[in-house]
């Protein structure tokens, strides 16, 4: 396994060891003790959720207050660009962002800590997420932040109008937004 950073400290790529021949391909998608030895971290994942989205399709950016997740994010079909927003109001990567892409090509993972909001935006014809958290889904804590919020201005790349739940449709923007103290 390697672990590669982004432009957030916070945030990192993890490219898992593949083991490919004639039959196909075999990687550990995690593995506590080499997670633990690689990142010095050490989640307690409670909950993994799977989210199946057509082409165009952009989720986010969300988050949970109060019951704060992190999240380890892969793509087991398609391909998707994964975005973390810094929104710890006192950090200095205050609304700084990362994108990256993750497929089912480059197998790559996005450790995403607490203290951010996730989105992404599918870009093949469909797409399935995978993601692990250390923290159980709380609907009273669920929040979001609308994906086009110029004060964060996340270059998606878009050729056309993303497709979006209501609930991202109305997301407030970040200045209107419940976010984290340090």
């Amino acid at each position: 396994m390697k672990v590669l950073p982004t432009n957030l400290p916070d945030v990192l790529i993890i490219e898992p060891t593949v083991f490919e021949d004639e039959r196909g391909f075999f990687f550990e998608s995690f593995n506590a003790i080499t997670f633990r030895e690689k990142t010095g971290l050490n989640p307690n994942f409670v909950q993994d959720n799977h989210s199946h989205s057509r082409k165009n399709v952009l989720r986010g950016l969300h988050y949970q207050l109060y019951q704060k997740q992190d999240k380890l994010v892969r793509v087991v079909r398609g391909e998707i660009l994964d975005v973390a927003v810094d929104i710890r109001k006192n950090s200095p990567t205050f609304k700084q962002w990362v994108a990256v892409v993750l497929s089912e090509e480059n197998k790559r993972q996005l450790w995403i800590p607490a203290g951010f909001a996730h989105g992404f935006l599918v870009l093949s014809e469909v797409a399935d997420v995978l993601y692990k958290t250390t923290n159980y889904y709380h609907k009273e804590y669920d929040r979001a932040i609308r994906w086009d919020d110029p004060e964060i201005n996340i270059d998606w790349n878009l050729k056309e109008r993303p497709i979006l739940s209501h609930k991202d449709a109305n997301a407030p923007y970040l200045k209107d937004a419940e976010i984290f103290l340090l």
